[in-house]
């Protein structure tokens, strides 16, 4: 687990680095490049649409692990919208507070089913 958490640290500290220097050259304004780049019908849209697939799915597993619970889509909209930004995180802080990697994946077991 401690390899794990020291590569989520090196993602997201590069990955943070990264995104304020392109903010900082190119502006804070994502979106409509984002989008623009998907309806041209390019590698750059391809990758844009790929990713968005990723958010997608990656908010929609942090939902499931907390059981579709508000905290969990509380979570899930930070996810969709902050990428592996807020997935590294989340990762990072939550694998202190489970004893496996099991209940890493799949959330603390429900004691309340028979």
């Amino acid at each position: 687990m401690k390899t794990f958490r020291i590569s989520l640290v090196i993602a997201f500290s590069t990955l943070f680095l990264y995104t304020v220097l392109v903010g900082y050259h190119q502006g804070w304004n994502l979106i409509p490049v984002f989008f623009k780049d998907i309806l041209s019908i390019s590698w750059a849209g391809q990758f844009n649409l790929d990713f968005s697939f990723y958010l997608l799915l990656s908010s929609l597993w942090i939902a499931w692990r907390h059981k579709f619970s508000g905290k969990g889509f509380f979570l899930a909209s930070l996810a969709v919208i902050g990428g592996m930004l807020v997935l590294s995180m989340y990762l990072l802080i939550t694998s202190f507070y489970v004893k496996n990697w099991g209940e890493l994946l799949m959330g603390q077991p429900n004691t309340n089913e028979s």
